[in-house]
C-alpha cells in the first residue's frame, strides 16, 4: 500500500475514534438511599404539588427529588435518571431539605400506601452528566 493512502486511512480511523468518543457521554452510576413521597399536605411545607424548583407535580409523573449534595455529583434540574428496579426514566424535578445527603425521594402521586410500602431502600441510579 502506498504511504499517502495509509496515512489517510490512519487519519480516518483517528477521526472516527475521536467523533465516537465525543458524541457518547459516559453513563455514571451511584448508590443512594431511596425513599418515596406524595403530593399531600402532611409531607410538604407548602403547596403539596409545587416542587422546590417551581414545577407542578401530577400523579403518574415519573419524578424524583434529590438531596442537594447530589447537585455536586453531576445531577441537575430536569435531568433524566434511571433507578435500579424501576422501569423507565425519572426526571429530577425537586430538591430536598439540606439535612439530607446521598438520597433521592421518588414521587408516587397521591398513593401514600405505595410510598410506605417502598419504605427505604438502597438503589443504584444511573445518569449522563452534561459535558
Amino acid at each position: 500500500m502506498c504511504q499517502p493512502l495509509k496515512n489517510i486511512q490512519i487519519l480516518a480511523i483517528l477521526i472516527i475514534f475521536f467523533v465516537s468518543s465525543c458524541s457518547k457521554p459516559k453513563t455514571k452510576s451511584m448508590e443512594v438511599v431511596a425513599t418515596a413521597y406524595n403530593s399531600v399536605t402532611a409531607q410538604t411545607d407548602g403547596d403539596p404539588s409545587i416542587t422546590a424548583w417551581g414545577d407542578t407535580l401530577e400523579p403518574g409523573m415519573k419524578a424524583v427529588a434529590i438531596s442537594r449534595d447530589l447537585l455536586d455529583s453531576g445531577l441537575y434540574y430536569n435531568m433524566d435518571i434511571t433507578i435500579e428496579g424501576l422501569e423507565g426514566r425519572y426526571k429530577v424535578l425537586d430538591k430536598m431539605n439540606r439535612r439530607w445527603v446521598n438520597k433521592i425521594d421518588i414521587y408516587m402521586g397521591l398513593n401514600v400506601l405505595e410510598a410506605r410500602q417502598w419504605g427505604k431502600q438502597y438503589v443504584t441510579i444511573s445518569y449522563r452528566p452534561s459535558e
